[in-house]
């Protein structure tokens, strides 16, 4: 055992000899961030989010064939998990303080690649289209990252292969993912934004939930996805055409299976997720209208069918109970509308309308959001304060004084050094109804943040 280990420290420093030499060589670069992010829900006092990060990029162009990028986050996240004495003996420590390392992005760019006007990609990136700020309906490739539900855009990694052709003033981008790579979820409670309220016959009272998700097979047929892209400048905008086939990165249920526990109507519920097939067919510009910068883009989701069915759990095995419609193979359209100024005295507007979220499938399921965010700097740009900053969800117009959500942002940021960002802010929720805000308006919460870049 001695000799293995003296065997082993041998070659790990080795290999770092060598590694340290490759970058010297390689003219590698290396930047990123620290950062921690800690929150307070208002009614409880509860700490929610405890987390701090280290962002690490890597980056190098040895020659101008090639170009290699990399990102990793190491984060100590969540809070302490300590059950029973042997928790505060491990080694790794991760019941006294949860971490993690997070692969986000490691990918290859060859250039000119065969044909002088040829690039290739190739590895774990983030692609992401679109030319609203933030939510891109048609940004279907890499899933979404939805841990955090306050911070909309983030995506995940996925390995795919990008080859990029530039015939003139027209760059033609297509995409190949040969494996599925689902979203995250919301945490805890938050997650109920995105859950549809569950229609239950009157008396039924239900005990326990339990879900499964049925990922797809890890075949050519089944898990890969492709899309193409042709994108130019017309007439001063940059506008775009695309094309998305492959899976809905969130799941939906196609399957409840229903256990009577007592004879006085409670019951566990079971239910099956799968994730649907897709296309989308998409369209974006961005461009300014005098000092007034104006984007849009829109995307026409073409869904396979997905029935739902339902069973009760008897003696006898399962009975079928019903088979519904989880969502049709009729297209639907979400669009983004947006444009952003600043005023003469340095007040700076971003606003956009969406229709259809994230999480929405459907036409009549679709709804209506008005995202906005006004910034005002101080004393050389060392202070920011944004006093009014959130989003507006209306399901219904006829009825909105029973059917709206609001999400308040407010913050202040100071900028003591370059690089340093110190944040204090707040989420702010309210409504009535079924939309995605009133689901998590008892969840208002304090933040701060501080963050370095190097």
């Amino acid at each position: 055992m001695k000799n293995i280990s003296i065997f082993s420290l041998t070659v790990i420093f080795l290999l770092l000899i060598t590694t340290i030499n490759l970058i010297a060589q390689s003219d590698l670069g290396i930047n990123g961030y620290i950062k921690t992010d800690n929150r307070l829900r208002y009614d409880s006092k509860e700490f929610t989010w405890n987390e701090n990060r280290l962002n690490l990029k890597f980056e190098g162009a040895p020659s101008d064939k090639y170009h290699f990028f990399s990102e990793v986050r190491l984060r100590g996240f969540g809070f302490p998990n300590v059950t029973q004495s042997s928790d505060l003996q491990r080694q790794e420590k991760d019941k006294v303080y949860r971490w993690g390392l997070e692969f986000r992005e490691a990918y290859l760019d060859l250039y000119q690649f065969g044909l002088e006007n040829l690039d290739l990609r190739i590895g774990r990136q983030i692609i992401s289209w679109g030319t609203a700020d933030k939510l891109n309906p048609t940004s279907n490739i890499s899933p979404d990252d939805l841990e955090d539900i306050f911070n909309f855009g983030e995506q995940l990694g996925t390995n795919a292969l990008k080859a990029s052709y530039y015939l003139g003033d027209v760059t033609l981008t297509g995409v190949f993912v040969p494996v599925f790579t689902p979203a995250t979820l919301p945490l805890g409670d938050f997650a109920s934004a995105f859950a549809p309220p569950m229609d239950l016959p009157p008396g039924v009272l239900p005990r326990n939930f339990s879900d499964s998700i049925i990922l797809p097979e890890n075949k050519l047929t089944e898990s890969s996805q492709f899309a193409f892209k042709a994108a130019t400048n017309l007439l001063g905008y940059d506008v775009s055409l695309s094309y998305f086939k492959g899976r809905d990165d969130l799941p939906l249920v196609d399957k409840v299976t229903i256990t009577p526990v007592d004879t006085l109507g409670t019951i566990d519920i079971d239910t099956e997720l799968i994730y649907p097939k897709m296309q989308v067919i998409g369209a974006d510009f961005a461009g300014s209208i005098g000092s007034v910068g104006f984007w849009g883009e829109g995307a026409l989701f073409i869904p396979d069918k997905v029935e739902m069915s339902t069973f009760m759990q008897t003696q006898m095995g399962l009975l079928p109970q019903a088979t519904s419609i989880a969502l049709d193979d009729k297209p639907y359209f979400r669009y983004v509308i947006g444009g952003d100024y600043t005023f003469k005295n340095g007040l700076y507007l971003n606003a956009q309308f969406l229709h259809g979220f994230i999480h929405e499938r459907g036409e009549e399921n679709l709804n209506d959001y008005i995202a906005f965010r006004f910034e005002k700097k101080f004393f050389n740009d060392e202070l920011k304060i944004v006093p009014f900053g959130g989003a507006i969800a209306i399901n219904d117009w006829n009825n909105i004084d029973n059917d709206y959500g609001f999400l308040g942002n407010p913050e202040i940021t100071y900028y003591p050094s370059d690089n340093v960002e110190l944040i204090l802010g707040a989420y702010w929720l309210e409504g009535k109804g079924t939309n995605m805000f009133s689901q998590i308006k008892k969840n208002d919460e304090l933040y701060v943040k501080v963050k370095v870049s190097f």
